[in-house]
């Protein structure tokens, strides 16, 4: 018989299930950790740790958090790198019969998260699965939180090309693929590893699981039907997320095929060169894409980003985006825009979580608010004429009736919690306008019920009472018995009265002591019909929001334009790259309207092929090169307008090698004669610093404290930290074991190591970190771990043969060397 209480019998089924993974496990108002989990637990989320004694075993370690703050501690675990299984209880305690039903009913990792608090709202958060083949990789790219899903194939240089242009938060491999998980752990640092059995990247079970998720018999439709370690790939991904979110994927809508020749690569070096979405400082402003970013959307944010990553390679498609600035540059037609956007939330994210089962009330008030303001923005884009912005405002409608529902379910400001009712509108359920009419107005009730029996039996003094012991009834006194009506059935019989219940009575006090329960109950059941109709609606959703994303990152295009003075350039189908007055975007917001000196700049491949800038250090010839690169490498494939003018032709990346990534400092200054002036410190002993006035040396202050400072703040009494290269340890000698003998003060032999392992390694570097060496050849170890004391000691007796004294503090453990 097992040791352990049927609810730890019960957890310890499930854990086996994910042995994987952080289970949480609900226990009433609080998920509760036990065992390694527990531990794990308390220290990332700082709880506290205790135990229990669950049956005739020793007690159970555990750790809780209360179940309403779930959303606070599940994104410190996941960001921690733990995979999180959620068990809830899956029948109400009090129906129960024995033990509650638990099952997990969602396991959440970094690259499969739903919730709020672990995404960034223009921040994309890609899930990749990898199919090694015979001659290449299959690629399937998965954001779970908005349903997209696209497939490639790819070489091993062009997979981490992408990858590292990606930099998804979750990897899954194959079990077998060891190589590529060590390879992905070294390129994509930080990067959260899944494995699945390599049989699941089967071919023919990932058709089929395709095939009948999405319900139909072939792929052909998808047109990836050809790419069949893409497909092992995309099958695995489905898998994978099928059981995370418990089969629930309705949000996944299609399956696209991915073309990597429309963009230009742009891998992790060279966008960190560009400072394209982050500048050297590791933040987001000083960036091109902080220049840019006038969005009003989450989704246009996401776009954007993706936009600037991924610039475009064909004419075609750069001159319908930069048809479509064009057309909102018109500043009243811009305007109109704008304030539909102010109105649209995340659709892209609400409508996957209400497809995955996942939203709340909140969420779909939210996606109604929005889906109201599509109207404003199909009225203001009736007039344009480019096929980019028709087709946006095509996508856009349709969607009233789906807002009409959610209009007239719930109301307008609902509380978090689905279980505690006050999401339903007034007039939308009969029965649950009623339940609410008998908690409301049950005193009313009451009051009207004694007047009608009162004159009903001509017995003025009838009242009707209600007590916790026997609920409702009807007080009859004993002189008025006689007039008691044939329905009436006795209850309860006083010293001077009788009481009584009547079918009414009886019926409706039913009613009322379950009014406040069924409320909860209908109210939720309620709102899961509608969050499942709203669901049924995600692939139009999904369409709209796209959409809406693409209609704000060119609102945000057409207003920075407006605002630095930007025109169009001529896109032409020939080899010519001129620009006249070109300014480089992110170094002009630096400096400042007018501080910037603008440029020509004419390459072709007849006449004018090459180009040698020269100049004294610091002259500012890198802007001739970043202005190339911010036109055509970089704004025209996005499509954003030019500085003043410019005429470029088809594009293609070019690839090389920059040495140095320190990049630019916010206040370079040129310098006199080409040179920076420079600090020059000597030091009491003899050696001497030099360096500009901004570079850090490690210094110990006069009052004893220690830290950087910059050499120009260097004062008298500082002490500088200096490389002497000192040879601490000497050369290699053999130690001399017979010299022990020769020592008149030794008593007993000690053994002496023969060579450095890891037991006298760590000895050394206990002694070295917190050992005392004494003037009477004592070496004293201070410490109040056990671990450490208790290693300390056995080392002592392994190597030496020597038992470790300690203190009356209990703190000092000590070795006489002499003895030694």
């Amino acid at each position: 018989m097992s040791e352990l209480t049927p609810m730890l019998e019960q957890y310890r089924r499930i854990k086996a299930q994910y042995p994987d993974a952080l289970v949480l496990f609900r226990m009433g108002d609080f998920y509760e950790t036990f065992f390694e989990d527990a531990h794990i637990a308390s220290k990332v989320l700082g709880i506290v740790l205790t135990s229990r004694n669950h049956g005739k075993s020793s007690s159970v370690p555990l750790a809780g958090i209360p179940h309403h703050a779930l959303d606070q501690y599940l994104p410190k675990l996941v960001r921690a790198g733990y995979k999180v299984a959620v068990c809830e209880q899956v029948e109400d305690p009090k129906k129960a019969k024995g033990l509650v039903r638990r099952e997990v009913v969602e396991v959440v990792t970094p690259g499969t998260a739903l919730s709020e608090r672990l995404l960034e709202d223009k921040r994309a958060n890609f899930l990749v699965s990898i199919a090694p083949g015979k001659d290449g990789y299959g690629l399937c790219l998965v954001e779970a939180s908005t349903g997209t899903f696209k497939v490639t194939e790819l070489s091993r240089d062009e997979l981490w090309e992408e990858l590292e242009g990606i930099m998804p938060s979750e990897v899954l491999l194959p079990e077998g693929a060891r190589d590529l998980a060590e390879e992905a752990k070294n390129r994509l640092p930080g990067v959260f590893l899944a494995k699945m059995e390599d049989w699941r990247f089967g071919h023919e079970r990932a058709g089929e699981r395709l095939c009948e998720h999405f319900g139909v018999t072939s792929l052909k439709g998808f047109g990836c039907d050809d790419l069949r370690d893409g497909i092992r790939a995309a099958g695995a991904a489905l898998e994978y997320l099928s059981e995370n979110q418990r089969g629930r994927l309705g949000h996944i809508t299609s399956l696209s095929r991915y073309d990597r020749s429309a963009y230009m690569v742009l891998d992790r070096t060279a966008a960190r060169n560009l400072e394209l979405l982050s500048s050297f400082q590791g933040g987001r402003e000083g960036s091109l894409l902080a220049l840019l970013d006038r969005t009003r959307t989450p989704m246009g944010g996401r776009k954007l980003r993706e936009w600037i990553s991924r610039p475009l390679k064909q004419v075609a498609p750069i001159k319908e985006r930069l048809d479509a600035v064009e057309a909102l540059l018109d500043e009243p037609r811009w305007r109109e825009v704008v304030q539909a956007l102010e109105g649209v939330y995340d659709m892209e994210r609400i409508i996957a979580r209400a497809a995955c089962g996942r939203a709340n009330a909140r969420d779909l008030v939210a996606l109604r608010r929005s889906l109201e303001a599509l109207p404003l923005l199909a009225e203001a884009l009736k007039d344009v004429e480019t096929d980019l912005l028709k087709r946006c405002r095509e996508a856009i409608g349709g969607l009233e009736p789906l807002a009409d529902t959610i209009r007239r379910a719930l109301v307008d400001d609902p509380p978090l919690s689905l279980t505690d009712g006050g999401l339903i509108r007034e007039g939308y359920h009969p029965e649950l306008d009623e339940l609410r009419a008998i908690s409301r107005d049950g005193k009313s009730w009451i009051a009207e019920l004694q007047a009608r029996e009162q004159r009903r039996t001509g017995i003025p003094s009838l009242k009707v009472g209600y007590n916790k012991v026997f609920g409702y009834y009807i007080e009859v006194t004993k002189p008025n018995l006689d007039k008691v009506p044939s329905d009436y059935i006795r209850k309860q019989t006083l010293v001077n009265a009788e009481r009584f219940i009547t079918p009414e009575l009886k019926e409706y006090e039913a009613k009322v002591l379950s009014a406040e329960e069924r409320i909860g109950e209908l109210e939720y059941e309620l709102f899961v019909q509608l969050r499942e109709e709203v669901a049924r609606w995600a692939s139009q959703v999904q369409r709209a929001a796209d959409a809406v994303a693409t209609v704000d990152v060119l609102a945000s295009l057409a207003q920075v334009a407006r605002e630095e003075g930007y025109v169009r350039p001529e896109v032409a189908d020939d080899d010519l790259l001129e620009i006249r007055d070109g300014r480089h975007p992110v170094v002009e917001r630096a400096l400042g309207k007018g501080q910037f000196v603008p440029n020509d700049l004419r390459v072709d491949t007849r006449d004018e092929q090459i180009w040698i800038i020269t100049g004294p250090n610091m002259a500012g010839k890198c802007l001739a090169g970043d202005t190339l690169v911010f036109t055509d490498r970089g704004l025209v494939p996005i499509a954003d307008l030019m500085p003043d003018g410019a005429t470029v032709g088809e594009f293609a990346e070019i690839n090389c090698r920059v040495r140095g990534l320190n990049g630019g400092s916010e206040a370079t200054h040129f310098y006199r004669g080409g040179w920076e002036a420079t600090v020059k410190i000597a030091t009491r002993m003899g050696y001497s610093l030099e360096g500009t006035p901004e570079h850090k040396v490690w210094v110990r202050n006069p009052d004893g404290s220690e830290g950087w400072k910059r050499l120009g703040d260097i004062t008298e009494g500082d002490v500088v930290a200096i490389e002497r290269r000192i040879d601490l340890w000497g050369r290699e000698t053999t130690i001399d074991h017979s010299a022990a003998e020769s020592l008149k003060y030794v008593k007993k032999r000690y053994r002496l190591p023969d060579e450095l392992d890891e037991d006298l390694a760590y000895m050394m570097g206990l002694l070295v970190g917190d050992g005392t060496l004494t003037y009477r050849n004592y070496v004293y170890l201070c410490t109040r771990d056990s671990f450490i004391a208790q290693e300390f000691r056995r080392i002592a007796d392994r190597l030496f043969g020597y038992k470790v004294g300690c203190k009356a503090n209990g703190t000092d453990y000590f070795i006489t060397s002499k003895q030694i």
